[in-house]
Formats: C-alpha cells, structure tokens, sequence
C-alpha cells in the first residue's frame, strides 16, 4: 500500500488528466476506505487544488500545479519572448542581478548580448550553461539539490550560498499572481530558495505574463506590495492595474 503523501499525489495527477474523481473509484483502486478517500479530498480542496463534489471532487482549474519547464515553455511563447525582452532591458551595465528559473526568465538571456561587466547569480542549469559563453558575464551558479521539472537548484545549501552576497536586481518568475495570496508558486523548496533571493536584492522585479493573474499554488515567495516592479503584457486586468498602482509598484507594459 502506498503512503498517504504519494496517493495524494496521484490524486492530483488524475484530476489534472480527467478533470475529476470519484470516492468509490478511488477507494477501490488504491485499496483505502471511503473515509480515507475523503480525508484526501478535502485535504485537496484546503490547499485549492480541487473542489468538493457530490460524490468525488473536481479539478480546480484557477490553481496552479507543478509543470515540467519544456511544458511551460510552450504556453503564450510570443507573449514571453516580448516580456524577456521588457525585463532584459531594466538591466544596466555592471549590474549585479539574481535570474530565477522559469520559461519566460530563460528567454531573457539572449537579450542579454551587449550588456558590459555582469554578475549573474541564477539556480537556472539552463541558463547557467546559455550564459557561460557570455564573456561579459561574471557568472555564479547556486548549488544545491536538483528540481528536474525546472531544471533549476534549491535547498538550504542554496539559501546559504545565496545570503552570502548582495544584488541590484531580482528578476522572479511567476506561477501564481494573486491580490490577496500574493506570488507563489507550487513547490516548498524553491519558494524557501526564492525568499531568500528577494531578501539580497535592492529590487525585485516580478516577470509574469497574464495567464498567471488570480491563480495560486501552495506556496507564498511574497506579497505583492513587497515588490518593486512587475513586468507583464496588455491582458493584465485593470483592477490589478489599480491596486499594483496603489501600492506603489511599477507596472511595465512588454508591447508587441
């Protein structure tokens, strides 16, 4: 018999492929009581990836799970070149700046051609190996345990690693941008990491295209007053508009 963790899991699996579940049907196909399958929904629903139904749960589609980046890649590509491109244009010569992981930060290192006397810090095995030809790149790469979803590093070596130095910039990818439960994102681990990043920078710069707005994960990286700038396209809602206005932080439109 599986673990409770690793049936909750494949929980989450079949409601991202199916849409939803029933009780009856998972009780039998993982050998558990009706109660237990229910413990795991609602379990489910408390951290906003399902909704209760009669008789099962469905999938909660404004919540956001955990992609592999060749998938995330794929999704509004156009939209996330032109924001890279916004993004990589905030970096100054001699700057020293923090690259997280993620499809759209990825597409900013191109852009980076040009730029004189970096120093880029990034847990990205992706970008760390774009940018080691950079020759106008003072490059750090962040060690730690490997997330092959992301392709990216994480863990306490990293936090400690990372607290070691101070940067001009953060340029922190996006998997969930809400008002109320700030910016998160669906791995613990990585959101720790990503703290960690945001407490060495002068400035945090959030890069998010709007499919990302009103969706969230399990973990907060940071509220959204807590930032400096967003980076996003003209499908930003103007009620976030308004409120990111309100709280004093810069929203840079990407144009096509």
């Amino acid at each position: 018999m599986i673990n409770t963790l690793k049936r909750r899991e494949l929980i989450i699996d079949q409601l991202c492929r199916e849409g939803s579940v029933r009780v009856e049907d998972l009780s039998g196909q993982y050998d558990v009581s009706s109660v237990t399958i229910r413990n795991d929904l609602r379990y489910l629903e408390k951290s906003g990836c399902a909704v209760r139904a009669y008789g099962g749960a469905k999938l909660n589609k404004q919540f956001v799970f955990d992609r592999p980046l060749q998938d995330k890649g794929r999704i509004n590509r156009d939209v996330k070149y032109t924001i890279a491109c916004a993004a990589a244009a905030l970096v100054n010569d001699g700057d020293s700046i923090i690259l997280d992981s993620g499809s759209t930060i990825s597409q900013m290192v191109p852009q980076l051609q040009g730029k004189q006397e970096l120093v880029v810090m990034t847990n990205a095995l992706n970008i760390a190996f774009e940018l080691a030809s950079n020759e106008q790149v003072d490059l750090m790469v962040i060690g730690g345990s490997v997330r092959r979803k992301s392709w990216s590093l994480y863990g306490p070596s990293a936090e400690q690693h990372i607290r070691q130095y101070r940067f001009d910039k953060l340029f922190l990818g996006v998997d969930g941008f809400d008002l109320v439960s700030g910016i998160t994102t669906p791995n613990p681990g990585e959101a720790q990491l990503n703290r960690a990043m945001c407490d060495v920078a002068r400035e945090v710069i959030a890069v998010a295209d709007a499919s990302k707005f009103g969706r969230t994960s399990f973990c907060m990286i940071r509220e959204i007053g807590q930032i400096q700038k967003l980076v996003t396209d003209s499908g930003i809602p103007d009620e976030y508009r308004r409120s990111l206005h309100n709280l004093g932080v810069e929203v840079i439109i990407a144009d096509r």
